[in-house]
C-alpha cells in the first residue's frame, strides 16, 4: 500500500489511485458507489478481492459470532504472528473466500447441503495466485476431518457450528484417507491453515484490516 498524491491522501492499489474515504477502518476498502467490478483479471484481482470482502464481509459465518470478513481476518492475524511465510498468510486471510463466489444460499447448512467452499475458493483464486496460496485453501476442509481424526482433544475443541459443517463436509477421515492427505506436499500447510482458522472466531477482536495486506498481495501474487 502507497499514498497516493494526486488522490491527496488516497491509496493505490496496482494502478488504481482511490481517494481517502473509500476505504474502511474493519475490512480495508470501501466499495464506491460507482464501482462495478463483476470479473477479476490479473489487472484488477486485488481490488476484486477488496470488492468481495466489503459486498460480503459484513455476512454472518455460519452461526458464529464474527462476520466472514473478521473471521478471515483474524486468521491472517494469527498467521502473521506465528511467523507464517507469506503466501500461508494470504492463504489464511483468503481461505474462506468461497464463500462469496459458491451459488448457494445462505441457509445451505439448514438444508442439509455442503457448499464446497474451498473448492470454489481455489478455483477463483487459481488464475492469481500461486499454489502455496490456493492449495492450502482448497485443503482446509481436508485438514479439519485430518485432525479431528488424529487428534481426539481437537473434536471437543471445536464450535458447534464447525462440528455441524464436518457433517455435511463428510465426517472424520479414515485411515486410508490420512495416510493419503499425508503425503500431500502440501500437508503440512493445510493443517497449519486449519489451526488459525479455527481460532479465528473471537468476538470483538482488534486486528488489521484488509488494507494492511496490500503490499503482501502483490509480492505473493503471480505477475501480471
Amino acid at each position: 500500500m502507497t499514498m497516493c498524491d494526486p488522490c491527496k491522501g488516497g491509496m493505490r492499489i496496482g494502478m488504481r489511485c482511490f481517494p481517502s474515504g473509500e476505504y474502511s477502518a474493519t475490512i480495508g476498502y470501501r466499495q464506491n458507489a460507482k464501482t462495478n467490478i463483476m470479473k477479476p483479471t490479473r489487472e484488477n484481482i486485488i481490488e476484486f478481492i477488496c470488492w468481495l470482502f466489503n459486498k460480503r464481509g459484513v455476512d454472518a459465518y455460519l452461526g458464529e459470532e464474527v462476520t466472514i470478513a473478521e473471521h478471515m481476518l483474524q486468521a491472517a492475524h494469527f498467521a502473521t504472528l506465528n511467523d507464517a511465510p507469506e503466501p500461508l498468510i494470504i492463504a489464511a486471510l483468503l481461505h474462506d473466500v468461497g464463500h462469496f463466489t459458491n451459488e448457494f444460499g445462505d441457509d445451505y447448512i439448514e438444508q442439509g447441503m455442503d457448499n464446497l467452499h474451498e473448492e470454489a475458493g481455489s478455483m477463483v483464486l487459481s488464475p492469481f495466485f500461486p499454489k502455496t496460496v490456493t492449495e492450502p485453501v482448497r485443503l482446509h476442509v481436508a485438514a479439519k476431518k485430518y485432525l479431528c481424526a488424529t487428534d481426539h482433544m481437537y473434536y471437543d475443541a471445536l464450535s458447534d457450528a464447525s462440528k455441524q459443517t464436518l457433517k455435511l463436509q463428510g465426517g472424520i477421515m479414515n485411515s486410508q484417507s490420512k495416510k493419503e492427505f499425508e503425503r500431500n506436499p502440501y500437508f503440512a500447510s493445510a493443517v497449519q491453515l486449519r489451526r488459525y482458522d479455527d481460532a479465528a472466531k473471537i468476538p470483538a477482536m482488534k486486528v488489521a484490516g484488509l488494507n494492511h495486506y496490500l503490499d503482501t498481495f502483490e509480492r505473493v501474487r503471480k505477475p501480471h
